[in-house]
């Protein structure tokens, strides 16, 4: 049995997702390099790109996460990586660039208790307050998503985790690409279908299959694992979407470029990029933690934010880049 550390207030966004380091002292950015082997397209699907309805007026859905008004968007034509970045392509860029994640700067980062072992939870002394499912775990970063007793040796096809929007920035602009704003992720996350609740249709589980990697059971407590997979799952689990683009749903949240807002009437339509400041950064697409009792989150156009400095064991990103 894994020990109960003691409650303390732990700063959040919104914590039942992916709890954020709010009130942190920013890291010194590093200074990269493009990689010269990573200019090519390859692993990335090419999108035309054109006007979709954005958001959703959905009865299931959370108003004031500013899910709608639906409203008619258009996004010019983008490539966007056909998976999340895994750890081997992440290990990639750490090998060539000797860059230091955020989780790694700090010492700490969120971990998720079920994957917590039983002598690092011994040495837990703070969870996040009214979600304490999420502990404070020193040492826990991208190679250690669950502490320091982790590892990723049997994970490389997994998405990489414990990466802050600062961590995804920066990997991306090695790999010659950027983060997908906001609006593209949901273009592409609809695979050319108007306004469907989920990514694949209307119903969750079609047929009895489950689409999407999220928690079964009771959640925070007992997962069934009817869906197959208790923590993360590999990149490619499940069947693409009609775009040929892998677990939109559902695995992890998937950080975007945007930063955070709700109010729609002072954003442009045409390409849309968000607000122009705010503290927030937008993710995307749920995780392994969503369950309907408590975060529906895996919606398509469901939506949360965090702070651009926080990292946790269940929010990652895929990368985007122009056509031309």
């Amino acid at each position: 049995m894994h020990a109960s550390p003691d409650t303390n207030p732990m700063p959040s966004t919104d914590a039942c997702c992916t709890p954020g380091r709010v009130g942190a002292p920013q890291q010194e950015p590093q200074l990269l390099t493009l990689s010269t082997r990573k200019r090519s397209t390859e692993g990335m699907a090419k999108l035309d790109g054109g006007e979709f309805l954005m958001g959703t007026e959905d009865k299931i859905g959370f108003p004031l996460d500013g899910e709608g008004p639906i409203r008619k968007v258009t996004v010019d034509p983008f490539y966007i990586d056909e998976t999340t970045v895994t750890n081997e392509q992440f290990s990639e860029f750490i090998d060539d660039t000797k860059y230091v994640t955020e989780a790694e700067q700090f010492g700490w980062s969120f971990s998720f208790h079920h994957f917590v072992s039983d002598s690092d939870a011994e040495k837990v002394e703070q969870r996040v307050a009214g979600a304490e499912w999420w502990w404070r775990m020193d040492a826990a970063d991208w190679r250690h998503p669950d502490g320091a007793e982790s590892d990723i040796t049997h994970r490389l096809d997994h998405p990489v985790t414990q990466v802050s929007h600062n961590d995804a920035s920066a990997f991306a602009k090695w790999a010659g690409k950027r983060l997908p704003t906001e609006a593209e992720w949901e273009f592409a996350a609809r695979g050319g279908h108007e306004q469907r609740r989920y990514v694949w249709g209307n119903a969750l589980t079609p047929g009895g299959e489950h689409k999407c990697n999220i928690w079964q059971g009771d959640f925070p407590r007992v997962n069934t694992l009817e869906d197959g997979f208790h923590g993360t799952a590999p990149a490619r689990a499940y069947e693409p979407n009609d775009f040929g683009l892998y677990c939109m749903a559902g695995n992890i949240w998937e950080w975007c470029e945007d930063r955070w807002g709700v109010d729609w009437s002072v954003v442009d339509t045409d390409n849309p990029v968000g607000p122009e400041s705010g503290d927030s950064r937008v993710t995307r697409g749920g995780s392994f933690l969503c369950h309907s009792s408590y975060c529906n989150r895996y919606r398509v156009a469901a939506r949360t934010s965090n702070t651009p400095n926080s990292a946790t064991a269940n929010m990652g990103f895929r990368c985007a880049r122009n056509v031309s």
